[in-house]
């Protein structure tokens, strides 16, 4: 059931950012894990409280987002509303490096522990971690790693589409939607909510683009990231199922 969940989760999230869509992989799992529960279990073995929540939260986090993005890029531009535009610029460049490391931070807090939970639930299902479930130490460390190479290597289509193609952005900008994505998922973390940093960010640029004029974002790119979005779950849930079925043909699950 992993195998084919991971499978399908992976296929999705590697053809949306090939494409160039930030599209959020921790979606792109709870797809997976409900087209794998359908098809070997049926509708029955779904937590519907629990898909709820996710569901819930792909409106309330990109929302959110645009939100705070706005609201503190308001506050920015009054604080700094008298200083000289290349001091601001070079202030920024730095504190850009602040509000980076805070947004890691927050999608360690909550995406990264989606992944960890995965690898943990596997072991557990086939014995490994005894009658108690909890997360070895090991996992943590090679989640970390694999997190720190992916971010490292880059899906730079998606940050083509993020950083140029959305909206202009210059330092400020970037701290401003870094500072509210960044707050939203701790927040969110906090009580405990599954949220999505990729939709948390691209929520908190467009708030901060509007700010300039509600012109200077390109809408019809950001409609047809929604539709990435919206389809996600079932996308990843329908690869998965395929999968599965594949594997129960050559008899490789049961």
């Amino acid at each position: 059931m992993i195998l084919a969940t991971l499978v399908g989760a992976i296929a999705w999230s590697y053809v949306c950012t090939h494409l160039g869509f930030p599209i959020s992989v921790s979606h792109s799992l709870v797809g997976g894990l409900i087209g794998t529960a359908i098809i070997k279990s049926g509708f029955k073995a779904l937590l519907v409280s629990g898909i709820l929540k996710v569901f819930v939260f792909i409106f309330v986090a990109p929302l959110l987002g645009m939100l705070l993005g706005f609201i503190i890029m308001i506050s920015v531009y009054w604080i700094c509303r008298s200083q000289v535009p290349q001091l601001v610029d070079r202030w920024f460049r730095r504190l850009q490096l602040v509000s980076a490391a805070l947004y890691s931070l927050g999608h360690g807090t909550n995406d990264a522990q989606k992944t960890m939970g995965v690898i943990s639930m596997l072991l557990f299902s086939t014995g490994h971690l005894g009658k108690t479930f909890y997360v070895p130490y090991w996992v943590i460390l090679i989640c970390r790693f694999a997190i720190a190479m992916g971010t490292l290597t880059g899906g730079w289509r998606v940050i083509e589409t993020l950083g140029m193609r959305m909206t202009k952005l210059k330092p400020v900008h970037g701290f401003s939607a870094e500072t509210a994505a960044a707050t939203s998922i701790l927040f969110s973390s906090v009580l405990g909510m599954p949220v999505s940093t990729t939709h948390t960010i691209t929520g908190s640029v467009i708030g901060v683009g509007a700010t300039t004029k509600f012109g200077a974002i390109r809408w019809g790119l950001a409609y047809k990231i929604a539709w990435a979005w919206v389809f996600t779950i079932p996308g990843s849930a329908l690869l998965s199922a395929v999968c599965w079925y594949l594997l129960s043909v050559l008899h490789l699950v049961s």
